[in-house]
């Protein structure tokens, strides 16, 4: 990775690779902030993005550890909102094109991204609606509960369970924990996840005393000059800004800490002083929810890896077919990356956890996933 940094793609990188718990490799390179010449270091804070719905996905499974819901319940049971949607009829060129749902969408179909729910990015009328509407859970937007009765108003894309198609139901996902639970996810989160596995540096948020290990995020105009995207001073992330906490991608957070709740991952749901989740709902969680791989349902415009051979769980991708996918890795192996082309994975076959991080939008812009396994893997020797 150290290439993309000199060749001045990247400011700065870091890469951390953990075998049976131990650190097997760990290395900084380049700058969080290349105007002020601040190297990217160890506890350097970055913005997680989509690398928040797997901690979301597990907030919501332990509560239904403890019995408060079922997976094919539907949603408006908790968010009246949801009752009566409309989809968009097939090849509609209006928002207002739609007819009734004929089926209800269940808390599984968040999970799984089978609830017909999109993102801006993705193209189509719907995509284009959610952009003009500032549809994206953005941290200054509003509150979350604001933002899901905003969301609930616009039609689907398909028919709950019919697809597969990458959106903000995750973002539902968080609002369904605070319902559920009484809290706000923030509280919520700090309470259950990030206190206990000891992750000092995880909040929606940069605070004030914490703004000079925060890096900036840069990306790339259409000349392919590389340009500052949120800068690290006047970011919309500074903590005082930040009034939706947003499940889908609000998250700021260090290696360190999301090394250790990957690691939980990697140990079924354990971690030094007990469990978050039972061994066998980690295990559920892990194993593909699709009907075959995610290249069934269409290459999504985020990805810059095919998806052929890898299927989808309860917040993250699963590795089929590593031969089929063209990627090295591990069946069964299951992770998720971020917007500003941060990623991670806990390999189950090589008891092996895997974290990325940089801060460059969009993900898909340079194949750093792809380079990233291959590296990885080729330095494995027994």
């Amino acid at each position: 990775m150290n290439r993309y940094v000199e060749d001045g793609k990247l400011a700065g990188a870091q890469t951390v690779v953990a075998r049976g718990g131990q650190i097997a490799y760990s290395k900084s390179v380049g700058q969080a902030d290349r105007e002020n010449n601040i190297p990217w270091k160890e506890n350097t804070m970055a913005r997680f993005y989509s690398m928040t719905k797997p901690i979301s996905s597990i907030a919501l499974m332990m509560l239904y550890e403890r019995g408060l819901f079922h997976l094919d319940d539907p949603v408006e049971e908790f968010i009246s909102a949801f009752k009566d949607m409309q989809v968009l009829r097939p090849q509609a060129r209006s928002i207002d094109d739609t007819e009734p749902a004929t089926s209800k969408i269940t808390i599984h179909n968040l999970l799984t991204h089978m609830s017909g729910m999109t993102y801006g990015f993705n193209e189509g009328v719907l995509g284009d609606h959610y952009t003009a509407s500032k549809m994206d859970f953005g941290p200054t937007r509003g509150s979350l509960e604001s933002q899901i009765e905003k969301l609930a108003a616009m039609p689907l894309l398909f028919n709950p369970g019919e697809r597969w198609n990458y959106g903000v139901s995750t973002d539902v996902v968080g609002r369904l924990v605070e319902v559920i639970s009484g809290q706000d996810l923030r509280t919520y989160f700090y309470e259950n996840i990030f206190q206990p596995l000891g992750m000092v540096d995880t909040d929606f948020g940069v605070p004030a005393e914490k703004i000079d290990r925060y890096a900036t995020a840069y990306g790339v105009n259409e000349a392919g000059e590389t340009i500052v995207m949120d800068p690290r001073t006047k970011s919309a992330f500074q903590r005082e800004n930040v009034v939706c906490y947003s499940g889908g991608g609000g998250l700021i957070s260090t290696a360190s800490d999301y090394l250790k709740f990957a690691e939980m991952i990697r140990k079924l749901g354990e971690y030094d002083s007990g469990h978050l989740l039972g061994s066998r709902t980690m295990d559920f969680m892990t194993q593909n929810h699709l009907d075959g791989d995610l290249a069934n349902y269409g290459q999504p415009v985020f990805s810059e890896v095919s998806f052929v051979g890898v299927g989808f769980g309860l917040g993250g991708w699963v590795m089929l077919e590593p031969a089929l996918s063209q990627m090295m890795g591990s069946p069964g192996d299951f992770g998720w990356g971020g917007m500003a082309s941060t990623v991670f994975w806990v390999d189950p076959v090589e008891d092996m956890t895997v974290l990325f991080l940089t801060q460059f939008i969009p993900s898909s812009h340079y194949p750093l996933r792809k380079e990233l396994r291959s590296l990885v893997y080729q330095a494995l020797i027994d």
